[in-house]
C-alpha cells in the first residue's frame, strides 16, 4: 500500500478556478494524535503526583499544628500550675491548675493518643488533645525544701507521625509558684 497524499479541494473566493490545496496524510495525522496522548498521559502523571504531594503535606501540617497546639496548653497551664505530682510516671503529668483544677495529662501507647484527664470529675470523658502521638514523655526536676518534695520544671517530649513523615516537637516549662 502506498502512502498517498491527500488533497482538500478548495475553490478560490471570487468564483474562479478550483484548486488542490496539500493536506495531511493518515501517517501524519496517527503521529500527531500518539504525540498529544503522550503529552496528556505526562500531566496527568505529573497533576496525580501534586495531589497526593498535597495531601501528604497537609496531613504533615494538620498532625504538627495539633501536636504544638497540645504542647502550648500543657506548657500554659503548667507554667502557672499550684502544684504538680513529682510521683507521676514519665507518660503523665498531674497537677493542680492555677484555677484549682486537678487534671492529669496522659500519653497512652496503646491508641497513640495525648489525653487530657479531669480527675475531679470522674464521670466526664476523657478529651484527646493529640493523635498520632507515637512517644511524649514529661521529665520533671525535682528539688527538696523541709521534707516537701516538690517539682521546679518539666521537660516535654511529643511525637508524632503522619503517613511517613515522623515530627518531635519539645518545651521546657519553669513552675513559676517554685521558683526558689
Amino acid at each position: 500500500m502506498q502512502n498517498t497524499r491527500y488533497e482538500i479541494l478548495r475553490s478560490t473566493p471570487h468564483g474562479g478556478d478550483t484548486r488542490y490545496e496539500p493536506a495531511f496524510t493518515i501517517a501524519e495525522l496517527l503521529l500527531a494524535l500518539a504525540i498529544t496522548s503522550i503529552l496528556l498521559a505526562a500531566v496527568a502523571v505529573a497533576f496525580n503526583a501534586s495531589v497526593i504531594n498535597y495531601q501528604e503535606n497537609e496531613n504533615i501540617f494538620k498532625t504538627t499544628n495539633s501536636a504544638r497546639q497540645a504542647l502550648s496548653q500543657i506548657t500554659n497551664r503548667l507554667r502557672t500550675a499550684s502544684a504538680v505530682d513529682p510521683n507521676s510516671p514519665v507518660n503523665e503529668c498531674t497537677l493542680i491548675t492555677a484555677a484549682s483544677d486537678d487534671i492529669t495529662y496522659q500519653y497512652s501507647s496503646a491508641d497513640s493518643k495525648l489525653y487530657l484527664i479531669t480527675n475531679d470529675d470522674p464521670s466526664d470523658d476523657d478529651y484527646v488533645l493529640c493523635d498520632n502521638v507515637t512517644a511524649m514523655t514529661f521529665q520533671k526536676d525535682t528539688g527538696t525544701e523541709g521534707g516537701t518534695v516538690y517539682v521546679k520544671s518539666v521537660q516535654i517530649s511529643l511525637t508524632v507521625v503522619s503517613g511517613n513523615a515522623q515530627r518531635t516537637v519539645s518545651a521546657a516549662v519553669v513552675i513559676r509558684r517554685n521558683l526558689k
